[in-house]
């Protein structure tokens, strides 16, 4: 166990580290992962608050966006991570979650099978059943804005202290965790402004594409970010790297169809395939979103336009749009006939190669206008297929080995009916 000043000094590293993270999700994940570390919790959820409209009523429900557990984690095969079940629950009294949020009061339960006479609340003891794991003491604190609005919650799960013993939560952890949530909150309220803005462009794409989807962009940056970690860990990519490049590239991803926006409707609202000459302008959706970051400002620009360039290159050099200079528009690389020669393995960069097997994969599995969803079976089948082909070899791999945490993505941003 550290000491209060310790702890305290900590709480301020963190949330400088915390303000540089530009992601929601990525920053939601380190949120709780420095939360259970600031009280010493083995376990913990994170929560975001969300609006449901259903037959025209309104309601405020939380729902859960990540869950750690430090003894489940030991379980597992290193660089796979815990899955859990995404649910959602009704912000009232009737939970701990639930009723921390509906007060915006920290909630402190020493022993949750031994909860007081009078607590309005109640513990379900049916995921302990289920996940083998015993829940004991468990720390609730509300994320709210010097505004007053709620954000989200924090249940932490069992303090552990010093010899490993599950213990209640101190008032010293109480403490800590209130200026750490109030601290954490304005980090969290510039990832929102930062990820409505980037919904805002997707949504103009969804204007003119009704493909491009704020959950198919949600998808395919979560699962290229979980291929980057497994590659990163094959290559040994320093933690510091490679927590700022994974922040980027989730961004990043977001934006691949972005030029779209500059294709005609007549060829992207067509309720078909395209002919062979529809195909070629649609091809021009990689040259004009790359285009839109010809000034380029930051690392963010540079992956960007290399992703918007590059996504639908093939290994094999193969893919589209080639050589070709975005601004210009002109090839840089041609060839007898002055065509744009194609890109092929390791010309293609790193985060185009990454993204170009996220979006098959997200495409193979959803539904179209011109085709049903592929099996699970039909679409890993299709991978495995064209490795070496269409994508890189090495990522191909890596997909399969992080394969769990993509199906996980699939749960937190299912397709919208």
């Amino acid at each position: 166990m550290g000491n209060k000043e310790t702890d305290f000094k900590s709480i301020l590293r963190v949330d400088s580290e915390l303000n540089q993270i530009q992601d929601l999700d990525l920053l939601l994940e380190r949120i709780l992962q420095e939360a259970r570390k600031v009280v010493h919790a083995d376990a913990g959820s994170i929560y975001v608050r969300e609006i449901e409209e259903i037959d025209g009523e309104r309601s405020e429900k939380l729902v859960i966006k990540y869950a750690q557990n430090d003894t489940q984690q030991s379980l597992l095969p290193p660089g796979q991570k815990l899955i859990y079940s995404v649910f959602s629950l009704p912000i009232n009294k009737l939970t701990i979650s639930g009723y921390c949020a509906f007060t915006k009061k920290l909630i402190n339960v020493p022993d949750v099978y031994n909860l007081p006479p009078d607590a309005p609340y109640s513990f379900s003891t049916s995921y302990d059943k289920i996940s083998n794991y015993k829940t004991t003491s468990t720390l609730a604190i509300p994320l709210v804005t010097a505004e007053g609005r709620l954000m989200g919650v924090i249940q932490i799960i069992n303090s552990k202290d010093k010899d490993g013993k599950t213990v209640p939560f101190s008032k010293d952890d109480e403490f800590l965790i209130t200026h750490f949530a109030a601290n954490v909150t304005v980090a969290l309220q510039r990832a929102y402004v930062t990820r409505a803005m980037i919904l805002r462009m997707i949504r103009m794409s969804e204007l003119r594409d009704p493909k491009e989807t704020g959950t198919h962009v949600n998808r395919v940056a979560g699962y290229a970010v979980e291929i980057y970690d497994g590659y990163a860990k094959r290559h040994n990519v320093p933690n510091e790297e490679r927590e700022k490049y994974r922040d980027t590239l989730k961004i990043a991803a977001m934006l691949h169809d972005v030029g779209k926006v500059a294709i005609s409707d007549m060829i992207l609202k067509k309720p078909g395939r395209f002919t062979p000459e529809e195909y070629l302008v649609m091809q021009h959706h990689t040259v004009y979103g790359a285009g839109l970051f010809d000034d380029l400002q930051s690392e963010l620009d540079t992956i960007a336009r290399d992703i918007a360039l590059t996504h639908h290159e093939n290994w094999d050099g193969t893919g589209y749009p080639g050589w070709i200079d975005p601004v210009t528009q002109k090839p840089i690389k041609a060839d007898d006939q002055g065509k744009p020669l194609g890109r092929r393995e390791e010309e293609i960069p790193l985060p185009g190669r990454i993204v170009a097997l996220a979006d098959v994969y997200d495409a193979l599995c959803s539904r179209r206008v011109y085709k049903d969803p592929w099996t699970e079976e039909q679409v890993l089948s299709e991978i495995r297929n064209v490795r070496g082909v269409k994508f890189d070899p090495e990522l191909t791999d890596v997909f399969f080995e992080v394969l769990p945490n993509i199906k996980q993505i699939q749960n937190l941003y299912p397709e919208q009916v």
